[in-house]
């Protein structure tokens, strides 16, 4: 089944998803979304860059859209999982419009697009359940940034990934916060002083990509990692994905104290206990919000 297919029938209606949020205003937002398809299943939650005609390009309105979106998913009680796809095949995201970074327009302007890139980027931090991207063309740039900041990247072994800015005299400052804490530094600088890309299988091989797949097995890849996430403990997602975030940020002595109590915490989940139960019985887990 093809991606697009599958968006037409997970969209069904996004009158029915927007029941799921807290916020009826972002709902209605999402109603009128125009750069992006976006829908609700289960509550795996499928992303879809749709702007081919500008390769996908980060406008201050895509990186709206993605805010509204993301601002929803994280208020929302029942998603699971985000996947982020784009349309276009051949390039994921080619970075921002360099359209709106020329002197036509003011500086304010401008200052506007990389708040807005921001401030979508700081909602991706805090996202609460994993964000999965599905790469399969180009990822240049803010695009590259974009898929840096997702939990699990998997790849098509025609995936390339860049930060071509200093080639236009434009160094990929706020790209390279992103990249430079996915891979190790000799290889970030590698890509921010020349703008060459890595290949997917070079991506794999520094931490930014999680999986590499020919392209035909792309999407089937990419479900099997939705599928195997959808099938766990919810609030143990989130639990973990918390402390995994902050402990990578701690004194590893501090790491370990800490994980202690998350994980006695952890085991007074009923989710934990039947885990644990159905191990001993020799069945699959029943969890509650399943």
């Amino acid at each position: 089944m093809g991606m697009a297919t599958r968006f037409t029938q997970l969209a069904g209606s996004i009158k029915n998803v927007s029941k799921c949020f807290y916020s009826s205003s972002a709902s209605s937002q999402l109603e009128t979304l125009k750069l992006i398809r976006f829908s609700n299943q289960n509550g795996i939650y499928n992303v879809q860059l749709n702007s081919p005609k500008t390769r996908n390009a980060l406008s201050t309105e895509m990186l709206q859209e993605l805010k509204t979106i993301f601002e929803a998913v994280n208020g929302s009680k029942d998603a699971r999982c985000v996947l982020l796809t784009a349309s276009e095949g051949k390039v994921f995201s080619a970075g921002h419009n360099l359209k709106e970074l020329t002197n036509d327009t003011p500086k304010s302007h401008h200052e506007l697009v990389f708040s807005t890139c921001t401030s979508l980027m700081k909602l991706l931090i805090d996202c609460p359940i994993p964000i999965v991207a599905q790469v399969d063309g180009i990822a240049a740039a803010a695009g590259c940034q974009l898929v840096a900041m997702c939990d699990i990247v998997v790849a098509s072994t025609n995936a390339t990934f860049s930060t071509p800015g200093v080639n236009l005299g434009l160094f990929c400052s706020t790209p390279g916060v992103a990249v430079a804490r996915s891979i190790p530094m000799k290889l970030a600088s590698y890509m921010l002083y020349t703008g060459l890309p890595i290949t997917a299988e070079e991506a794999f091989k520094a931490g930014l990509v999680s999986r590499v797949v020919a392209a035909e097995n792309l999407e089937n890849e990419t479900q099997q990692v939705i599928e195997s996430i959808h099938k766990k403990s919810l609030p143990v997602i989130r639990l973990g994905k918390n402390f995994l975030n902050r402990q990578v940020k701690m004194d590893i002595i501090e790491a370990y104290k800490e994980g202690e109590s998350v994980m006695v915490n952890n085991l007074q989940f009923q989710d934990a206990q039947e885990g644990l139960k159905s191990f001993a019985e020799k069945r699959k887990p029943k969890f509650q919000d399943q």
